[in-house]
């Protein structure tokens, strides 16, 4: 069944071709197979009139941890009252999402899924990370494997309490590695102070590239450090965090495919620096806004928010954040067009309105996109629309 969608005051396709006023768009199996003029439309199977409203691309949401239990309202109000961010606190979730079953964790996940959706948010990846042991990492890969469109292992999350670093990275790129794998696509490593070193981070990401993994990198979050160079030198799709970036690290991001990815809900919460997006942008890096939702820094899958505050108070345009928020998103997940409407595995690609991408659509309540910062904190949502379902109508 092929659909018309008429009645787009602004169709934003983050393509060349800019935005198209007074649009339509025909989707049939899950893919977009026209755009133009609304008078110049063709016939299709059935219509859906969003009565004058704007279309984005459904928003890339390129970094979250979807799969835990429990909270961390306590740590999180002391934070918020003076005492300052310790990665250590993933043990808490740690003992929480052991505990867990799989119906419950299932369960929280998929309601998760549903609270994206009803923000904009249409294709998601989650990391594994807060079970750190093998039964329990199996558990969350296998559960998000079958719910979100990319899985992330991150054993290396953090060292949990009591156990030697090193023994711990034996289990990571050994045989948790080894139970992890038919579940997930890439493979990510905490490059921090409080977490893992750069030789240690270069070992995970090894063993990772190794077994036929993607590489991320969580990096230069509390500040200076190697997590940037240590992307950029293993062609890592995405480094995400990047707040303490020197020149060097700029100019290193530049020159390669590795694309910057800034966590502003992340930033305002664990009150550091926001992380320099207009400095990347001018300098030529690639750059992706994700929600970064967790129960530690960021529980938040608002990707309607990170964008408002993206043009705000880190200085990006509407179009740069909006860009940054889906194409940015679908290159740091590797499902950006190269060819047509396809990525380069020959799937639909994500993150733009064109012939041939998924048809994941973002429908706003208004008739313009600037609403999204010019009103902020609004219920901006009125429809989202995943492969040419509606997953959400407000």
């Amino acid at each position: 069944m092929s659909t018309l969608v008429t009645g787009i005051s602004e169709l934003r396709t983050v393509t060349e071709r800019g935005t198209v006023k007074d649009a339509a768009l025909v989707m049939e199996n899950g893919i977009i197979t026209w755009i133009g003029a609304a008078d110049a439309a063709p016939a299709a199977d059935t219509a859906l009139d969003v009565g004058g409203r704007a279309v984005l691309p459904g928003w890339v949401d390129s970094h979250t941890h979807m799969v835990f239990d429990g909270d961390r309202a306590a740590e999180f109000e002391a934070r918020i009252a003076g005492e300052s961010y310790a990665a250590s606190g993933i043990a808490v979730t740690m003992k929480a999402t052991r505990t867990a079953g799989e119906d419950r964790l299932t369960g929280l996940l998929k309601d998760r899924i549903a609270e994206a959706h009803a923000g904009g948010t249409t294709t998601i990846e989650t990391k594994t990370g807060y079970g750190l042991d093998v039964r329990s990492e199996v558990m969350a890969a296998r559960i998000a494997a079958q719910y979100v469109d990319e899985v992330t292992f991150l054993g290396a999350h953090l060292v949990p309490p009591g156990q030697d670093a090193e023994a711990y990275l034996d289990e990571v790129t050994g045989p948790m590695l080894e139970a992890v794998a038919p579940s997930v696509g890439w493979i990510d490593v905490f490059c921090e102070r409080g977490a893992f070193t750069e030789e240690q981070s270069r070992r995970v990401l090894a063993a990772g590239r190794q077994k036929g993994l993607g590489l991320r990198v969580h990096g230069n979050q509390l500040g200076p450090g190697p997590g940037v160079r240590l992307a950029v030198e293993m062609n890592a799709a995405s480094v995400d965090h990047v707040n303490y970036v020197s020149d060097e690290d700029i100019a290193a991001l530049a020159a390669s495919d590795t694309v910057a990815t800034v966590l502003p809900a992340c930033d305002l919460s664990t009150r550091e620096p926001l992380a320099p997006a207009r400095r990347l942008l001018d300098a030529g890096v690639s750059v992706a806004i994700a929600s970064n939702l967790n129960p530690g820094t960021s529980y938040t899958s608002s990707m309607n928010f990170c964008v408002a505050t993206a043009v705000l108070q880190q200085h990006l345009s509407l179009d740069e954040a909006i860009a940054a928020a889906t194409i940015g998103g679908a290159k740091a997940l590797r499902r950006h067009p190269v060819q047509g409407g396809l990525d380069a595995k020959g799937r639909p690609a994500k993150g733009v309105i064109a012939v041939g991408a998924a048809a994941d659509l973002h429908v706003l309540s208004s008739h313009t996109a600037i609403n999204l910062a010019y009103r902020p904190g609004m219920p901006h949502t009125w429809c989202t629309i995943r492969a040419g379902e509606i997953v959400y109508q407000g």
